[in-house]
């Protein structure tokens, strides 16, 4: 999944950037609102980790911009700003959750698995399709009874189809999961990791439309 972090602070944004590609998510780095707004223009973000304290256009502007456009992007404001009508004037402007600095890393992944979640549809800890079970809390996929743990890469892309199943999606779109802003998008990547997860999973566990993409099927 592709994050957008939007955080002004070197030290925490450097942090934060590699915290998050250690747990398999692609990300983007901006640090001003501007550029943020533009990125959410041109890139679609499984979720935005949104600072409030922005040089230029604040972090509050910003939130007010992305829900104006009708963008229903999960957004988590990590803010240092504690005061209550800060958080309940995030939340009414349509932030899903509020993380107050400092935090810990582990925490706030697991607000964004939340978030996600919810976006979603999914009430539960588990992506499912009724055949496949992918806990994103371990990165662990169960198939017929056998939990298998995935890379970060194979597990990336079974969330991307495991968040959709029935959708078919194409190279692009998966490699716009799998990469962020200045990483190497390597030959055949999407079809190495889909060849290794047949094997671990089954031939039929993920299918091919030819000439159009991938996809996991909805299973009744």
């Amino acid at each position: 999944m592709r994050v957008l972090l939007v955080e002004d602070d070197q030290m925490i944004g450097a942090a934060v950037s590699q915290a998050l590609r250690d747990a398999a998510y692609a990300v983007d780095w901006v640090r001003d609102g501007d550029t943020a707004l533009s990125s959410l223009q041109s890139q679609e973000y499984g979720v935005v980790l949104l600072d409030l304290g922005l040089p230029g256009k604040d972090g509050t502007q910003v939130l007010r911009s992305i829900r104006a456009r009708h963008n229903p992007v999960p957004i988590l404001i990590v803010t240092a700003r504690d005061a209550v009508e800060e958080r309940v004037g995030g939340l009414d402007d349509g932030a899903d959750d509020y993380v107050l600095k400092p935090f810990e890393m582990a925490e706030l992944l697991a607000r964004m698995r939340a978030v996600i979640r919810r976006k979603g549809g999914a009430g539960g800890p588990l992506l499912s399709n009724g055949n496949l079970a992918l806990n994103p809390a371990t990165r662990e996929i169960t198939h017929e009874g056998i939990a298998t743990r995935l890379s970060g890469r194979e597990f990336a892309l079974m969330e991307a189809l495991l968040l959709r199943p029935g959708a078919i999606l194409s190279r692009g779109a998966l490699e716009d999961r799998l990469y962020g802003w200045g990483e190497e998008v390597e030959s055949n990547a999407v079809e190495f990791l889909i060849h290794a997860l047949r094997k671990k999973l089954g031939r039929d566990a993920i299918k091919n439309i030819r000439g159009v993409g991938w996809m996991v099927s909805r299973e009744k």
